[in-house]
């Protein structure tokens, strides 16, 4: 990770998902005190504002199988932009979500600064459909697939390279929903899965020492957080829930172990939902995660 220089990028992008709500996830979590709580680690801190976005009310959905693909590509392209000119400056992308659709933004942004990449991606879903396989037509659950190099008629841009991803280097942690082609994908391309099921039986920290270690070697390693990869008890503004995920312990533990490895060169959250939410406290913990996986301890 560059030493101790952050810069955030706001991605207010709701395309790509099933309800609405997640655009005002980036000022939720600025709300809750991001930049306050980074700089209290000692961090120097640049907030570089939000990319622009389209309106659903303003557009057609266009591709039923991919619906609002190339206003999504559009807000990608300027978040790539964004993330490429930030690590070339020597600073760690922070992208705030947003659908997850964004986060092809962000891999295909360190990818053009830095070559093929791996990733950490915790998430309750896959995301390993393409429009062939999908079963709602949302491009939020597509976002690792794209990165991976899937369907690249569809994804293919000149902001980025496809893959961006190398699938060997690559681990979905937290999964408890796979559709079909999901499955498929996952079997073909040897990607490390952990489920819950994996964590319950061998914890967090073994779970992670695994991910870490596959990522290890990398031109970049990319985390990509979900904030639905918590349990919806802990984290209730999200758009897609699914109930058994990780405790609220479980997630800073998963945050502590990639800062105390020294791998991570970007991190996103994305899916934090204000309208679903209580009280900010999604957003609140948002933050919270991501002090830890900037350097911050409980105690």
């Amino acid at each position: 990770m560059p030493a101790g220089r952050v810069a955030i990028i706001g991605a207010p992008l709701d395309l790509g998902a099933g309800r609405r709500g997640v655009d005002m996830g980036p000022s939720a979590i600025r709300y809750a005190g991001l930049g306050e709580r980074l700089e209290g680690l000692g961090l120097a801190v640049e907030d570089r504002g939000n990319v622009g976005a389209a309106l659903p009310e303003t557009i057609a959905t266009g591709n039923e199988c991919a619906r609002f693909l190339p206003e999504i590509k559009a807000t990608c392209e300027r978040i790539a932009a964004e993330v490429s000119r930030a690590a070339r400056e020597g600073l760690m992308p922070l992208v705030l979500g947003g659908d997850h659709s964004i986060a092809l933004g962000t891999v295909g942004g360190m990818a053009a600064a830095r070559g093929v990449g791996a990733a950490i991606w915790l998430d309750a879903h896959g995301d390993l459909n393409t429009p062939e396989t999908t079963p709602s037509g949302n491009v939020h659950g597509m976002a690792l697939a794209a990165a991976l190099g899937l369907a690249q008629d569809s994804f293919a841009s000149e902001a980025w390279p496809l893959p961006a991803l190398d699938p060997a280097r690559t681990s979905i942690i937290g999964v408890r929903s796979l559709d079909e082609g999901e499955r498929r994908v996952v079997r073909e391309l040897g990607l490390g899965v952990f489920t819950m099921s994996e964590l319950d039986r061998r914890g967090v920290q073994a779970v992670l020492a695994d991910a870490l270690e596959r990522a290890r070697g990398s031109a970049f390693v990319h985390v990509s957080l979900d904030i639905d990869v918590v349990d919806p008890e802990t984290a209730p503004g999200s758009g897609t829930p699914v109930r058994g995920g990780l405790s609220y312990r479980e997630a800073h533990l998963a945050m502590e172990l990639v800062a105390e490895s020294g791998l991570l060169d970007s991190l996103e959250i994305v899916e934090v939902n204000p309208i679903l939410d209580v009280s900010n406290e999604t957003a609140a913990l948002a933050v919270e995660l991501a002090a830890s996986a900037l350097g911050a301890r409980i105690l």
